[in-house]
């Protein structure tokens, strides 16, 4: 049996506020566009042990609620209340779509008076059984500790909310301070449009291309890599190892580079010029018609 709905002395109001989100942005489907109003019926789930005092509290709080659109899914806060280190978070999950819905694992956010997160966890909402059409259904939402960003909660104007999907950021060019103020435009919107034609880095992956490799007047050898971050964090490399082939597919120079926290940002591609001395190449005769450069594995 479900006894969180039994309440002390509480009053008749509401504490927290409202998130809305159209159904389509958490179950998929079309959206609608349909502008009627939609008043929801208080729902209980049917292992909840409720006595007459907690019906009618919860009717009370239903009756005052705003009204939805169409097809609309709603958290409404209810409570909250801090027991030990866990808080608990009362609030009636809503319903307008015309037919019962089923939620599984979901993450939501716990949101202060001016949008900053106070919490986040991901939440087995299956357990909340099926919606039924139309329906406000209140339900208690627990945050441990580690769920937590803050010691100390608002007792008004906080929000539960459903933690949207953003769809990722295309991935782009990312160029250090020096490269942009020494490249020529034409040159950047080439290297701008290679990034944009490439197919991105799998999420998590960090990898390097090849752009360009030359020899100087000295006999060095000076090899231009794109450096790909597809993490969502950004990346700085202190030192990078390298080996290069050329088209008879011979190792021709092997080199380590101090990079001074070189930072790659999150999910883009920074070109970056690798100079290896003369003395570092393994042949005289070197054939850059074809090349590769990659770290050593292991």
């Amino acid at each position: 049996m479900l006894n969180f709905l039994k309440r002390g002395k509480s009053k008749m109001e509401k504490q927290g506020t409202d998130s809305t989100v159209d159904s389509s942005e958490l179950l998929g489907g079309e959206a609608s566009s349909a502008e009627k109003e939609v008043k929801t019926t208080l729902s209980f789930h049917p292992d909840a042990n409720v006595g007459s005092e907690e019906k009618y509290y919860f009717q009370f709080l239903n009756n005052e609620l705003e009204p939805l659109k169409v097809n609309q899914i709603s958290l409404s806060g209810i409570e909250l209340k801090q027991n030990g280190s866990d808080l608990y978070v009362t609030a009636f999950v809503r319903n307008s779509l015309p037919k019962g819905i089923k939620f599984q694992e979901m993450p939501l956010l716990l949101l202060g008076p001016n949008g900053e997160k106070l919490g986040r966890k991901v939440f087995d909402l299956s357990q909340l059984g099926e919606l039924p059409a139309e329906s406000s259904r209140p339900w208690q939402f627990v945050f441990s500790e580690s769920d937590l960003m803050v010691s100390e909660f608002p007792q008004t104007e906080w929000k539960l909310a459903f933690e949207l999907k953003k769809a990722p950021a295309p991935h782009s060019l990312d160029l250090e301070e020096t490269w942009e103020k020494s490249l020529a435009n034409e040159d950047r919107e080439k290297l701008d449009q290679l990034v944009k034609s490439m197919t991105p880095p799998k999420p998590g992956e960090v990898n390097f291309m090849g752009i360009q490799a030359k020899q100087g007047e000295d006999g060095s050898l000076h090899v231009t890599l794109l450096i790909r971050n597809g993490s969502e964090k950004n990346l700085t490399l202190k030192q990078l190892p390298l080996i290069v082939e050329d088209a008879s597919g011979e190792i021709i120079a092997k080199g380590g580079f101090q990079l001074n926290d070189l930072e790659v940002k999150s999910n883009t591609s920074k070109p970056w010029t690798f100079i290896f001395p003369a003395s570092l190449l393994h042949k005289d005769d070197v054939d850059l018609t074809k090349w590769k450069a990659y770290p050593p594995q292991g």
